[in-house]
């Protein structure tokens, strides 16, 4: 006999890295992983992947198009840890080495239906003119071992970073047995709609 009580509530995600905006960089590339808490678990999908090469766009256009899907459910028993996307973008520098052009991360929308972010993307710094420079030199940027780190907070107040191009994701949201496990991800506009109906 089947239980009425669900024990997990599911967070299914669909949608793609749209594409992104580095004006200043051309042939790049991306590659995404979720971050999770303890209490999520991944049930289908893949948790991290890497797209093709991208070519800017002519004319009034210049952004790069990747249209690189994304699929994946999780389950949970409460929201801590809610899912967040971590995506880093690389590119040839002018040696022809694969060189970070970008880290960043957002979370996964908490409420059902389809949404678009904007991802602002970042890049670490070298602390010295000398370190820039022998950093150019032998073609080693900056970077972090773990991309992960972008979505966590630790150790990341000490790092320098400098702002550079976006990254847009469309998500598609469908959950499961949140209500039932007492959280309401109803959206904003929909319950108030609701509410004025009912009123």
């Amino acid at each position: 006999m089947a239980t009425n009580n669900p024990s997990v509530f599911l967070v299914m995600i669909n949608g793609q890295i749209e594409g992104a905006n580095f004006p200043e960089y051309d042939d790049l590339y991306c590659k995404y992983c979720f971050v999770y808490g303890n209490d999520w678990a991944p049930t289908s999908g893949l948790e991290e992947g890497i797209s093709q090469i991208a070519c800017r766009g002519q004319g009034t256009q210049p952004a790069l198009v990747w249209n690189f899907p994304l699929e994946i459910t999780f389950k949970s028993t409460n929201p801590f840890g809610w899912p967040q996307i971590a995506v880093s973008v690389y590119g040839p520098d002018t040696f022809g080495n694969d060189v970070v052009r970008g880290y960043g991360a957002v979370h996964v929308p908490l409420t059902p239906g389809k949404h678009v972010r904007t991802v602002p993307m970042f890049v670490p710094e070298s602390t010295s003119r000398l370190q820039k420079f022998t950093s150019w030199l032998m073609g080693r940027r900056p970077e972090f071992t773990d991309p992960k780190v972008v979505a966590q907070g630790e150790g990341r107040e000490v790092t320098r970073v400098r702002s550079q191009g976006t990254v847009t994701i469309s998500f598609n949201i469908v959950t499961k047995d949140m209500k039932k496990l007492g959280y309401d991800a109803t959206p904003s506009e929909a319950l108030s709609a609701y509410t004025h109906l009912q009123g």
